[in-house]
């Protein structure tokens, strides 16, 4: 029987919820590549491979992903026993890295060009993708009884617009940018904050903590923004350690990703979808 890691992975996008996908699928010893765009706008940005766009390399519990330049260097990085992230919002290098199974984790809310015959297998996760047409699985995303279900027909939960609660708080935990600019941060993501503090600027008008908590994520400094991006995270548990681990839902969605790809390959991983 072939190895998991002749399996190769491509996920387009490397954000939170994406690489929360990644972690859980390199452990179990896949070979896995990302595309990103240029200016990811991550807000957990400590748990999200995305960081390496703009710094080379990010380490997420543990596993590191490294920026390179073109597909083939894809080769000497999983040598290295790590993942490999290329520069490249169409995800076009699909066409030279053949990969056995693509994984759509843009989190756009819909499809951006993502086809069931980009790969063997195609999974999307989140709205806007229709299992059979565009994807062969999609992966509830919503937070409830079906997070993480894996869906075979129809498609996910539209998005409600509201985010995730945490003790009870929504809306007041995400920061937003009030205006259209360049994003100055103040404070660093883990950094406790109380209410009216400033944690950054737009354009030099001020953003302020709406509640108590621990700033557990902040876009990257100096991304240009439009007003009513979201560009923050304020949790109100206030535990530093959930900065910079990956979350209960990132994992969810990694374990429905695993499920699509092991009714797959699970019997004969040299097979075809």
């Amino acid at each position: 029987m072939a190895k998991l890691s002749d399996i190769t992975v491509l996920i387009r996008g490397a954000g939170e919820m994406a690489s929360g996908v990644a972690w859980r699928l390199f452990q179990c010893g896949f070979s896995i590549c990302f595309t990103e765009t240029s200016q990811p706008l991550a807000v957990r940005r400590k748990v999200s491979f995305c960081e390496a766009i703009y710094d080379g390399q990010m380490t997420v519990e543990g596993v590191e992903a490294l920026l390179i330049k073109h597909p083939d260097d894809r080769f000497r990085v999983w040598t290295e026993g790590k993942i490999p992230l290329l520069l490249d919002t169409d995800c076009k290098s699909k066409d030279a890295i053949k990969p056995h199974v693509l994984v759509d984790a843009i989190l756009a809310k819909k499809n951006k060009g993502t086809s069931l015959t980009d790969a063997p297998l195609v999974i999307a996760l989140g709205p806007g993708f229709e299992a059979e047409k565009d994807a062969h699985f999609v992966v509830e995303t919503n937070r409830g009884h079906n997070l993480g279900r894996l869906l075979t027909s129809g498609h996910a939960e539209p998005d409600t617009g509201v985010p995730g609660s945490i003790q009870g708080i929504t809306t007041d935990r995400v920061l937003r940018a009030p205006t259209d600019g360049p994003f100055r941060n103040s404070m660093d993501i883990g950094t406790q904050v109380k209410r009216g503090d400033v944690v950054g600027t737009v354009a030099r008008e001020p953003v302020r903590a709406k509640i108590d908590g621990v700033l557990r994520g902040l876009i990257h400094d100096g991304v240009e923004v439009t007003g009513g991006l979201k560009i923050g995270d304020i949790d109100p548990r206030g535990i530093g350690a959930y900065c910079f681990t990956i979350s209960e839902k990132a994992r969810a969605l990694g374990g429905a990703v695993l499920e699509g790809i092991l009714r797959c390959y699970g019997k004969d991983i040299d097979g075809q979808v």
